[in-house]
């Protein structure tokens, strides 16, 4: 059975621990389905991984939409949620709800998420929930914000710490299914996630989450730089890069075909 938003909740309420990759293609994402991951994020990481662009912020609405669909025809289970990309949905709950309805209209994934949780941002995703649009939040580090944030830890200090825990507060309340935690202390990602009854999904926020999510080329080893907080799960730069340097060796001494 296809997992859906309101089981992730039950997941939460079970204690069972939420399984999350991205994707950002057919091939990929048919093998995360086929592994059993229970959520496939389509996130604008996907302009960096897939598109060679140094932040998320240059990825338009057209791009993450052509990637959704294709990493929609390779899912049969797992839930599929797709990124909403920076400056497409902060202008206003208007622009978001035109941007949300196209991903979904156009894709067939199941959610959008959005980063932020201060008051416009949470009065924009109960814009969204209101129509029927589920959305994901993300608060913590947000990639989007880059050139104000930087890749740095947030919530080191009580300020940060105390508006992150408010913002996911806000979220839950404007009604996200699931909120990620991004690069915040183990301890703030414990006291947000006790105080939810919806599900946290950590990426560099510790153990105590409801949930984990790293993005696949990280975990895959495909990146040149891999973040503080992710882990390879295995060399596929050095397997690619041996498979090529065999098969060059091969044709070239005409031992291949």
């Amino acid at each position: 059975m296809a997992v859906t938003t309101q089981q992730l909740i039950q997941y939460k309420q079970q204690g069972r621990s939420i399984v999350t990759l991205t994707a950002w293609d057919y091939a990929i994402a048919q093998l995360l389905d086929l592994a059993g991951v229970d959520v496939i994020l389509v996130g604008d990481s996907l302009a960096m991984v897939a598109l060679g662009y140094e932040t998320t912020l240059p990825i338009t609405l057209e791009e993450m939409i052509h990637h959704a669909k294709a990493v929609r025809r390779g899912v049969k289970q797992a839930l599929v949620v797709c990124d909403l990309p920076f400056l497409s949905y902060q202008e206003s709950p208007q622009q978001a709800m035109r941007s949300a309805g196209r991903i979904l209209k156009e894709t067939g994934v199941q959610a959008v998420k959005l980063e932020g949780g201060y008051p416009a941002i949470a009065q924009t995703v109960s814009y969204l929930v209101e129509a029927g649009i589920p959305v994901l939040g993300h608060v913590g580090l947000t990639p989007q914000s880059v050139h104000k944030l930087g890749y740095r830890k947030q919530g080191k200090t009580v300020e940060e710490g105390e508006r992150i825990f408010q913002e996911a507060i806000a979220l839950e309340a404007a009604g996200a299914f699931a909120i990620v935690l991004e690069h915040i202390p183990n301890e703030l990602a414990l006291r947000i996630t006790e105080k939810l009854s919806i599900p946290t999904i950590g990426i560099g926020a510790g153990v105590h989450c409801d949930g984990q999510v790293l993005v696949t080329a990280d975990m895959l080893g495909l990146t040149l730089k891999q973040p503080p907080f992710a882990k390879a799960y295995v060399n596929l730069q050095e397997t690619i890069t041996q498979a090529v340097q065999n098969y060059n060796k091969e044709v070239r001494e005409r031992k291949f075909p």
